[in-house]
């Protein structure tokens, strides 16, 4: 059970007590102020007229408390009871009122003690309930303390080839941790390709470290984990999947058990971005333009700029950001140069299009870059009367593909799995999905032993459409933002087996199309 303890008996407080009993939840007040030890006394309110500013009163009354509530008028009062209260509950979280007009100098003198500080434009007894005992301030405290639990760095990770969202959430996490007190690394495996999104690491200069699985030692100076924009180890990352994680923020629903000290999963908001831009507020701190910029802008790309699955959260967030945010750069980042391969690959998809009805399928070829295969089928997606594309290319003795759907009841991620998976890996979601198959499993081959593009093409897109035949995957509406694999899943050691990890992060959509390193 959650001890709550409220110390002084301010107008604020008075509010708060009389919120916390319509809400039912217990609170202990201790205050020296005898005139209104009556008026507080009442059902789950135990009070104790005691010194709050002195830590043996305090201590004898309370011994111990999780969440403490600083509650005088006066500031000066409220900055002895605040250093009172941290003494004798090192680690509780402690909520501060800095009480009726503070100076800077009374500001300073409560907000060095206290782990939230409420002034009196916000603190509204509604407001003060929330981060004191509600689910706001259940979060918090518990997210303070695990991350505070870790004796060393804290490594935390993005999923693999990160997209904004994950970018952003991963660097917001790392400047919570560090405004506690405690050291913690944005990091990421794979690559970060998408033009877009190198972009915006460049253009914000933004912390980021790559890990190097092959290095059987690259872990060894974390003292703890913890994972944004994805909930598993192990998968659609390179940890190992019994790695004991610390903290998982994340936006999407888990396809398994998800491990952890400190979880906190919402999938009704419509990015993890959202989540971090909110626990700013709840730790009270402030944010600086080049983490809004990066939160902002993970917010528009997972929800496609607020057209797809977004919720009010979302809408809050972006107004919370966009007064720090440096609009002028994330439109740099949003018209980043398009390198000619990119290019070649969105052409010869173009070319090489054959359509049956609304479904769109091509061959590209060879492949420089496996992120141009994305935007070559998020650029198909935009002709009139197609409904669904999927694009193949070659790179490395690797067929990857690329799946993009738009108002269509097809399952693309079911999709690809039973076309695919008997001889590669495949999955995704509704909407978007890919695959990537050996090409020693197509068994056709040209009189140097190398399986041709034309045989190649045939194969995959004669797989695709049986699969369709079999079976139209129609999903009921309360799965249809379902998530599963990432679009280019992890292959297994002999290069063909069914390796396919279980989550997959969104990527969003401007009007240039699609972000893709995250899939």
């Amino acid at each position: 059970m959650v001890t709550r303890l409220v110390l002084g008996s301010g107008a604020v407080c008075q509010a708060l007590v009389e919120r916390a009993v319509e809400s039912g939840r217990s609170l202990h007040i201790v205050t020296d102020d005898a005139g209104r030890t009556d008026t507080l006394r009442g059902d789950d309110r135990r009070v104790t007229e005691r010194d709050p500013t002195d830590p043996d009163a305090l201590e004898a009354a309370q011994p111990t408390a999780d969440v403490v509530f600083v509650g005088s008028d006066e500031p000066t009062r409220n900055a002895a009871i605040a250093r009172a209260a941290r003494t004798v509950y090192p680690g509780a979280m402690i909520v501060a009122y800095t009480g009726y007009r503070p100076s800077d100098a009374d500001r300073r003198r409560v907000e060095r003690h206290a782990d939230r500080l409420i002034d009196p434009g916000s603190a509204t007894a509604a407001r003060v309930l929330d981060v004191v005992s509600g689910e706001t301030g259940e979060r918090t405290r518990k997210l303070r303390r695990t991350l505070r639990a870790v004796d060393g760095t804290v490594a935390i990770v993005a999923h693999d080839n990160p997209d904004p969202d994950a970018i952003a959430s991963a660097l917001a996490l790392a400047r919570l941790a560090d405004a506690i007190g405690v050291d913690a690394q944005a990091c990421y495996y794979g690559e970060i390709t998408h033009q877009e999104n190198r972009a915006l690491v460049n253009l914000l200069e933004l912390d980021l470290r790559q890990l190097d699985a092959d290095d059987p030692d690259h872990l060894e100076e974390f003292a703890g984990f913890a994972l944004v924009d994805h909930s598993r180890a192990g998968v659609n990352d390179q940890l190992p999947e019994n790695l004991p994680i610390d903290v998982v923020v994340d936006h999407h629903p888990p396809r398994g058990a998800v491990n952890g000290d400190f979880v906190d999963i919402r999938s009704t908001v419509g990015a993890t971005s959202t989540l971090l831009t909110e626990y700013f507020a709840d730790f009270g701190v402030e944010i600086d333009d080049t983490v809004a910029t990066a939160l902002l802008y993970g917010i528009r790309i997972d929800t496609w700029d607020f057209s797809r699955e977004v919720a009010q959260s979302d809408f809050e967030a972006a107004a919370t950001l966009v007064p720090h945010a440096d609009v002028g750069l994330l439109e740099r980042v949003e018209s980043p140069s398009i390198s000619g391969e990119t290019l070649e690959t969105v052409a010869g998809a173009i070319r090489n299009r054959d359509r049956r009805g609304s479904i769109l399928t091509s061959f590209v070829g060879d492949l420089s870059d496996r992120d141009a295969l994305a935007q070559a089928a998020d650029r198909l997606l935009d002709m009139d009367g197609v409904t669904t594309t999927v694009v193949f290319g070659l790179l490395d003795g690797v067929v990857y593909v690329s799946a993009r759907a738009q108002g269509s009841e097809l399952d693309l991620g079911e999709t690809l799995r039973l076309a695919y998976n008997r001889i590669g890996s495949a999955g995704g979601h509704t909407d978007m999905a890919g695959a990537q198959i050996p090409v020693g499993m197509l068994a056709t081959a040209d009189e140097d032993g190398e399986a041709t593009h034309d045989a190649i093409e045939s194969v995959l897109r004669d797989r695709f459409f049986d699969a369709l035949r079999e079976r139209p995957f129609e999903l009921p509406n309360e799965y249809l933002s379902a998530v599963s694999e990432f679009e280019f899943p992890l292959r297994s050691e002999d290069g063909h087996g069914e390796l396919a990890p279980e989550e997959s992060d969104r990527s969003g959509t401007e009007a240039a199309g699609k972000r893709s390193d995250g899939e």
